[in-house]
């Protein structure tokens, strides 16, 4: 048995790993019965993780009914490894280093930058030296790094981005040989709705619906993320809404997202009122204070926003559905606008919430993939984050 920085590749050592933790203290009587695995195996496969600091001996438990020596309680040490994560979307960078479980150790963020193929890649890497900096010592050490793309990520390469020109931009072989570790890229609604499963929900089917320069949807049914066979599922910012409607990036005309995306809203309110630079407080400040542009164009954007979702929980019956827009977080009453427009039989009953990891989801999103992969668990959820210390 080899436990290092490829990962835990045995079937009983990630069962047995995924039960301590799911179960933050537990005995080793009781991983056995919960993974059926003899108390000989157990007591092996425990003695190594804890050699290999993924496990740790953390206390003495009850002891049962019928008496006898109480157990050693076991609890998987968090803080046996680190990842970085980064979100690149069209005008900004956000990144983030934490604990292999995402527990935050340190942030950063650079905005109001277009992100091109000539400048992505120094961005990264001015973020990565404040990282290194203030990475703590670990058994492991940095043993992932994970870029969340607005587009379509398909067999590791960036296939289509509509908003920046990073389409066949190999991001992961510079970095990989540059940090020495293993480099991910996901689509970004795909890392937000992993975030949201490992870190929010208790659900096991869910829907996080990301509403940015474009709108994506990530699925997760039973536990597992759906990307499609192009890694295309959840495009919904490309269904068609107004046929020969607006011009899209993707060659269609008249798609969700020319109408119904933050980046549109901004730029048309900021065309209306004759305002250069627009964001979510600019927007929301102003819907708040009555004024009539902003409060029309949000009606018009919960409209809008309804049918694509409308589409999309018909077509997939979740039981959550996750809105990730800074506007609806700062609006709101639009959030229950938007589940009142929600009236057909198939729709009227799905919850639908503002994420709770906001801004952050994405990142945290994407610590969940490196977790993934260096413990070798497909079906991943740590226990609650202290959401208070999220800049949502």
């Amino acid at each position: 048995m080899i436990i290092n920085k490829m990962g835990i590749r045995e079937q009983n050592e990630a069962a047995v790993l995924k039960t301590i933790i799911d179960n933050e203290h537990i005995s080793r009587a009781e991983v056995s019965n919960l993974t059926n695995l003899n108390k000989a195996s157990v007591s092996q496969i425990t003695k190594k993780l804890i050699e290999t600091d993924f496990v740790r001996e953390v206390g003495i438990g009850d002891s049962t009914s019928i008496g006898g020596r109480k157990p050693i309680q076991l609890q998987f040490n968090h803080r046996s490894s680190l990842a970085v994560t980064f979100d690149i979307g069209y005008n900004y960078v956000r990144g983030m280093l934490s604990y292999i479980n995402g527990e935050m150790i340190a942030s950063a963020d650079h905005s109001n930058e277009l992100i091109t193929k000539e400048n992505v890649l120094a961005t990264i890497d001015a973020m990565m030296k404040k990282f290194w900096s203030q990475m703590p010592k670990t058994p492991h050490g940095l043993v992932g790094i994970c870029l969340a793309i607005h587009g379509i990520v398909h067999n590791r390469n960036i296939s289509f981005t509509p908003y920046y020109d990073l389409e066949n931009f190999d991001l992961i072989t510079p970095l990989s040989q540059k940090y020495n570790t293993d480099v991910y890229i996901e689509n970004e609604a795909n890392l937000t709705a992993l975030g949201e499963y490992c870190f929010s929900s208790d659900s096991v089917n869910l829907l996080s619906v990301s509403v940015h320069s474009g709108i994506g949807v990530g699925i997760i049914v039973n536990g597992q993320l759906q990307t499609g066979t192009h890694g295309m599922a959840g495009e919904v910012g490309h269904s068609t809404l107004f046929p020969h409607g607006n011009l899209c990036p993707c060659g269609n005309r008249g798609c969700l997202e020319q109408y119904a995306s933050n980046k549109v809203l901004f730029d048309t309110y900021g065309q209306y009122t004759k305002t250069n630079v627009v964001n979510s407080d600019i927007f929301a400040e102003a819907y708040h204070a009555g004024e009539k542009a902003a409060i029309e164009l949000a009606q018009q954007n919960v409209e809008f926003l309804s049918i694509g979702l409308n589409n999309v929980i018909t077509f997939s019956d979740p039981e959550e559905v996750y809105i990730n827009s800074s506007v609806y977080r700062k609006i709101p009453s639009l959030l229950l606008a938007l589940q009142q427009k929600l009236t057909s039989q198939f729709t009227k009953n799905a919850k639908i919430k503002n994420s709770p990891l906001g801004d952050q989801a994405p990142l945290f999103g994407g610590t969940v993939l490196v977790a993934k992969h260096f413990l070798n668990i497909n079906d991943l959820r740590f226990a609650s984050i202290d959401l208070s210390k999220i800049n949502i």
